[in-house]
């Protein structure tokens, strides 16, 4: 059987978005246009019957272009901007949500949230009763309070840690890449593209590249492949694939070729609380 034809049967769902695909390159502001097809087709997915969490970065971006501040100097702006952003973001989430009936939730967080015996079971109570209500998490990192020893640094693997957490059969990375290649194909034009991954060895992970292809970004393939070993080690399915027209969600759910795909292979021994405590920030 193809592989790709059992996605359509995945019931819990983490869509990881980056600020790259959510914002105008040329200015920093957000594409309206798309975030009303990704708001469309979270809201298909969800009247199958299937539990979604968006996973979306953009606060930061959000709030630099609110202020018209080209580039951040520091921390403390750093923070106000996720602040500033995070409102605007969320403001615009639920009002396009809404315009297909559905409701959306915020849920902020930093690595002690999942790292805390005590807050991890009270974030997967939160999950778990959101979803028994119909609602849509929104999640971010916390960056108006993180700090860099509490906080994830990127998206990709906070998206694999919330799927770890409530136990999701697959998480779609959908950024401004196609997928996995052998090279950097925007440096190497005989990169090869690698559209599935069995399994996830040294081999593949030397792969990455530590780079990012956008100004608005803060994790390349290095973070995307350690998402990926977390997923898939837990239990997920994962697919890295392009967001410029979020349309892709429906075109992977269905079952086409687009994208890499990741093959999930739980392994006993990997228990990701520890592997998220090990690791440093920058890994």
């Amino acid at each position: 059987m193809d592989i790709r034809q059992t996605l359509k049967n995945k019931n819990r769902i983490v869509i990881k978005i980056g600020s790259s695909s959510l914002v105008h390159s040329e200015t920093g502001k957000l594409n309206f246009t798309k975030m009303e097809i990704l708001a469309r087709e979270v809201s298909d997915l969800h009247n199958q019957g299937k539990d979604v969490i968006i996973v979306s970065s953009g606060a930061i971006a959000v709030g630099r272009s609110a202020m018209g501040i080209e580039r951040l100097h520091s921390l403390q702006e750093k923070q106000a901007c996720a602040a500033i952003g995070q409102v605007r973001l969320m403001m615009i989430y639920q009002k396009l949500f809404s315009e297909y009936g559905q409701t959306t939730a915020q849920i902020l967080m930093t690595k002690k949230t999942v790292t805390d015996g005590e807050s991890r079971v009270h974030a997967r109570n939160t999950f778990n009763q959101l979803f028994k209500m119909g609602i849509i998490p929104i999640v971010n990192e916390n960056d108006s309070v993180a700090t860099y020893d509490i906080e994830f640094g990127d998206n990709d693997r906070l998206s694999a840690v919330v799927a770890a957490l409530v136990k999701a059969d697959l998480l779609l990375l959908l950024s401004d890449i196609d997928g996995l290649y052998t090279d950097d194909p925007h440096r190497n034009p005989d990169a090869v593209f690698i559209s599935e991954v069995d399994h996830l060895d040294n081999h593949f992970m030397n792969m990455a590249k530590g780079s990012t292809g956008s100004g608005y970004g803060t994790g390349g393939m290095a973070t995307k492949l350690i998402a990926a070993e977390i997923a898939t080690s837990t239990g997920s399915d994962m697919v890295i694939a392009n967001a410029d027209d979020f349309h892709v969600i429906h075109r992977i759910m269905e079952g086409e070729h687009v994208g890499t795909i990741f093959m999930n292979h739980p392994r006993e021994e990997f228990y990701w609380v520890d592997y998220l405590q090990n690791m440093r920030h920058g890994e």
